[in-house]
């Protein structure tokens, strides 16, 4: 073999060589140049972003003193997030996520739930015939008393929030 034939084995192998790395670049390249176009255009979303206002507690009737307490959560991020728990020092007892459906035109039935989800963009609004906290209300609670509540998330964590106590007309 020739020093001629031997640089040109030598040289095709090289061109081979760039070749074979060139198509792996090539893709990598194409991959990443996409998301970043993905994620510059807003669409790679981002985490949860949680806020909690309008807490209202239902002022319970005579002897009864179970009640309800509601709250608008809003998510204005870009991932989904989830309602865990919710809990009150100033309830006696626990407190306890139900959702309450309409079964005839005159009854209802309420089901606890384990939690619920805030979509992102979006978010939750507790209501009589829907999501709700159920609590046990204390006696010396008025219209206008202060409730402390904690609303925990999976990744927003927790937070605290005041719900003022209503009577059960006073709420959307």
């Amino acid at each position: 073999m020739t020093s001629s034939t031997a640089a040109l084995r030598s040289r095709r192998r090289a061109t081979d060589g760039l070749l074979a790395a060139l198509a792996p670049i090539t893709a990598c390249s194409v991959a990443l140049g996409g998301l970043t176009t993905w994620v510059n255009t807003g669409n790679a979303g981002g985490p949860a972003r949680i806020a909690v206002t309008d807490g209202r507690v239902f002022l319970p009737y005579g002897d009864v003193r179970d009640t309800a307490a509601f709250f608008r959560i809003t998510n204005s991020g870009g991932a989904d997030d989830r309602l865990l728990e919710v809990t009150s020092s100033a309830a006696d007892g626990g407190t306890e996520l139900s959702r309450h459906r309409m079964i005839s035109d005159s009854a209802a039935s309420a089901q606890t739930v384990d939690s619920a989800r805030v979509p992102a963009g979006d978010g939750l609004t507790m209501s009589p015939f829907g999501l709700d906290v159920t609590l046990r209300a204390r006696p010396e609670w008025v219209v206008g008393t202060f409730v402390p509540f904690t609303l925990h998330f999976e990744d927003a964590g927790r937070i605290e929030v005041q719900a003022v106590v209503v009577r059960p007309g006073d709420i959307e």
